[in-house]
């Protein structure tokens, strides 16, 4: 079960991703566009390994399947610890990228990446 701490944060960023996106603020919205999408990725379950049993196949079209949740898979549910690694993950990922940037002298594309990290800091517990 997921537990109400991971979920609020999960509601969390979708509210702000949709104040980040009716302010405008391109840079938050990227991040936590990105942040959302690496927690649905950890959740992804895995490809189904060739010779396991499958569901009986549908008669109209071969290998088709029917009814209802078929198109539909399990999600791994994952811990509070998970979540804020991943958060602190993308933050880091961020800062790292804003100074390496720097170094080569980009210094707008490393200021773009410390606002986008600016916008996850409130969710990462340090």
């Amino acid at each position: 079960m997921v537990t109400p701490d991971v979920r609020v944060l999960r509601a969390a960023l979708r509210d702000d991703l949709v104040a980040a996106m009716k302010a405008r603020n391109r840079d938050a919205v990227t991040a936590l566009r990105t942040t959302i999408a690496a927690l649905d990725n950890a959740e992804a379950v895995e490809v189904e390994v060739p010779g396991q049993e499958q569901p009986p196949a549908s008669g109209r079209i071969a290998g088709g399947r029917e009814g209802l949740g078929v198109t539909e898979a399990d999600r791994r549910e994952l811990s509070a610890g998970t979540v804020h690694s991943i958060l602190r993950a993308q933050l880091s990922e961020r800062v790292a990228e804003a100074d390496r940037y720097d170094a080569l002298g980009q210094a707008a594309a490393g200021d773009r990446l410390r606002r986008e990290a600016d916008a996850l800091r409130k969710y990462v517990q340090e």
